[in-house]
């Protein structure tokens, strides 16, 4: 199944490669004029919804777009999709942007594969499994202390001051803000973040929240409870010890 969904990823990277070439992108909004969503973005989903039917016509399919945003029921096989997360930084930068992938059995994390399309870094993996980066092994990060590293930040977050992410950048060695859950979640789990806090969907987590998971890093919301793979929630993540310091800054 690791190796199916690999291929069914790369494919589709390769659709949106072809469409930044021919500079074909069609740009709509969504809430606000920031809330980008192209037509790359539709595709992309459409394109990983019929390879994970065919594989798995019983399987349930929970996606950024086209309808496909919420799920009552978690129960059995279910495949969380963000088909491109950081669509500001596609359509403005031409990267730093995401292909994310989650496989859920039951509510239970089962799988993760984030691909880093532009800068061909593909993060895969489940508890299980194992995580690899490129077919190499990842072993778990240090446990770094918030002072010792960098920590990713939702840059609204940051300027209004939300729980207190501006002490909490104070402490760490740096503050990174880069448009992309995926990209953020890849530098956690590779060691290059010690945490990072955003607002985030259920597909922008889940499938990075797998493979971080797994090499023994902590998530939650910002209150410490579970994510509910539902609404919209701050997410916090982080080594165990970054992880428990700002949990005790972003509540106190």
């Amino acid at each position: 199944m690791v190796e199916e969904m690999k291929g069914w990823i790369y494919a589709a990277a390769e659709r949106i490669k072809i469409s930044l070439k021919n500079e074909q992108l069609e740009i709509e909004t969504k809430s606000n004029r920031t809330d980008l969503v192209t037509d790359m973005d539709k595709d992309t989903q459409n394109f990983l919804s019929k390879k994970i039917l065919a594989f798995d016509p019983t399987a349930k399919i929970m996606g950024e777009e086209n309808g496909k945003d919420h799920l009552a029921d978690l129960s059995g096989r279910v495949f969380i999709i963000d088909p491109i997360d950081g669509t500001m930084n596609f359509v403005l930068e031409a990267e730093n942007f995401c292909i994310m992938m989650a496989l859920y059995e039951d509510g239970i994390g089962k799988l993760g594969f984030v691909y880093d399309v532009m800068k061909d870094e593909f993060l895969y993996g489940g508890p299980a499994y194992g995580v690899y980066c490129n077919g190499e092994p990842v072993s778990p990060p240090e446990n770094k202390s918030l002072g010792q590293g960098l920590v990713g930040l939702n840059h609204v977050m940051y300027r209004k001051d939300d729980y207190h992410v501006q002490a909490i950048g104070e402490i760490a060695m740096g503050v990174r803000m880069s448009g992309c859950a995926g990209y953020e979640l890849i530098n956690l789990a590779m060691g290059r973040r010690v945490a990072y806090i955003s607002r985030l969907a259920p597909w922008d987590y889940a499938p990075g929240g797998v493979l971080i998971e797994a090499l023994g890093l902590k998530m939650s919301n910002i209150t410490g409870a579970k994510l509910q793979l539902a609404d919209r929630e701050v997410f916090l993540a982080g080594t165990v010890a970054a992880y428990e310091a700002c949990l005790q800054l972003a509540n106190s």
